[in-house]
Parts: C-alpha cells; structure tokens; sequence
C-alpha cells in the first residue's frame, strides 16, 4: 500500500503537480446549470462559446475549459504549442489531422470520446451534432492557424488586404 501512494505521489510530481502551483486551493463543484457560458475567444471562429471550470487560459498554469459549439460549427486545420487533453462530453464532432480540412478522413468522435494531443499536432473540427468539449491543457493557451486567412482575428480581405 506504501509502495502504490509513493507511486501516485511521484506521477503527480513528475507531471508538473495537480494544478498551477502544484495543489489545489479550495475545492470548488460546477454543475451543469451554474455554468457561466461567454463567447468564445476570438481566436476561435465565431458560434462557440466556453465556460472556464478551473484556472485561466490566458495565463500559465493548469486550467479546464468546455467549448459548447452548434451543428455545422467548424475549425480549420491549426496547431497548439502545448499538449492537449480532449473529452467529448454532448454530442458529436469529427476530427482529422493535416493541412486540408477533408471530411473523407475524419475520425468520428461521439460522446464520451477523449482524445490525447502533443502538442504541435496539426488537426481540424467538424462538429456533426451540437456539442459540449472539454479541454485540460496548461496555460497560455495558444491556437495557430496552418492557413492565416483562416485565422479569426486578422480581418483580411477577400483579395488578401487587410481591412482598416
């Protein structure tokens, strides 16, 4: 028994901690209905909003996110420079790796699917049902366009110049 709490302790450790300084501060619960849901960051296409359950995206350190997005919501091909933890929790959403958004080679991913990213894993979204995702990641979180025109938060015109 001693062996297996030195074991867990010790994996807790060598991830970094169990969350921003290496414990928890206060024990805090969320339940579905108390949820403070905002739209979502701009870096993110327009449609989906999120409720941050723990930490700050922006900041560094651990945090726990959940993007809530529509049927036909979409996120073109990009990369995050830090790991990824993904859990569909509703609903049900396509996902694929590469530089072209392609339906024919998705992975269809249901709810209660989890997904693992490295970070740098270039990837793109199809949501095919409205659906809540959650994201556990370290902080700042990043999103990094492979094509910039479908980066949301340059305005760029149709012919490529940038709008005033």
């Amino acid at each position: 028994m001693k062996t297996t709490i030195a074991i867990v302790i010790a994996g807790v450790l060598a991830c970094g901690g169990l969350a921003q300084g290496g414990a928890i501060e206060a024990h805090r619960t969320f339940l579905p209905q108390d949820m403070k849901w905002e739209a979502a960051p701009s870096s993110l296409p327009g449609g989906a909003e999120m409720a941050v359950l723990y930490g700050d995206p922006t900041k560094e350190g651990d945090f726990v996110a959940r993007i809530r997005a529509p049927k036909g919501y979409r996120i073109p091909p990009h990369t995050h420079p830090k790991a990824e933890l993904v859990t569909v929790i509703s609903g049900a959403f396509s996902f694929g790796r590469g530089q072209a958004a392609d339906r024919a080679s998705v992975e269809k991913l249901s709810a209660g699917s989890f997904i693992a990213m490295p970070a740098g894993v270039l990837h793109y979204v199809f949501v095919d049902e409205d659906s809540v995702l959650q994201i556990n990641a370290a902080g700042p979180w990043q999103i990094d366009y492979y094509d910039p025109k479908d980066d949301p938060r340059l305005n760029i015109a149709p012919a490529g110049t940038p709008v005033r």
